[in-house]
C-alpha cells in the first residue's frame, strides 16, 4: 500500500534528478512551455493526452538514466567499455522519448501557430 513516505521519497528523488542534472532542468523548461502552450492554443482532451503522456515519458526516462547512471558509477569509476555502452543506451532512451515528444509537439501545436500567423499576415 502506498503511504505518505512513498510519496515523500519520490518527490525527493524527483527534486535529486532536478537539482543535479541539467538535462532535467531543460526537460522541466520545455514541459512548461508545452503546458503553457497547450492552454494559449486550447487544444483538446485527445491532445492534451499526449501532451502530458510524452512529457511523462521524457521525465521517467530522464530519471531512469539518472538512476542507472549513478547506479553504474557506484560499480566502477574506471573506465569500463560495458558501463559506457549501458550508459550510452540509457542516454539514448531519452533521446527517443524526447524526439517523440518534439513530434507529438509539432503536430500538435505548428498547424495552429502556422494559422496565428497567416490570420496576423492575412489582415
Amino acid at each position: 500500500m502506498v503511504t505518505l513516505k512513498s510519496f515523500r521519497y519520490a518527490a525527493h528523488g524527483l527534486r535529486m534528478v532536478l537539482s543535479s542534472e541539467r538535462n532535467a532542468r531543460i526537460h522541466i523548461f520545455f514541459a512548461i512551455l508545452a503546458l503553457l502552450l497547450s492552454i494559449l492554443l486550447k487544444i483538446d482532451l485527445q491532445e492534451w493526452l499526449f501532451v502530458v503522456i510524452s512529457i511523462a515519458l521524457v521525465f521517467f526516462a530522464e530519471i531512469s538514466n539518472t538512476a542507472i547512471e549513478k547506479s553504474l558509477d557506484l560499480i566502477s569509476q574506471e573506465n569500463n567499455q560495458l558501463i559506457k555502452i549501458i550508459k550510452d543506451m540509457t542516454a539514448a532512451g531519452v533521446l527517443v522519448t524526447a524526439i517523440s515528444a518534439i513530434i507529438v509537439a509539432s503536430v500538435i501545436f505548428v498547424p495552429r501557430i502556422f494559422e496565428i500567423i497567416m490570420h496576423v499576415v492575412g489582415k
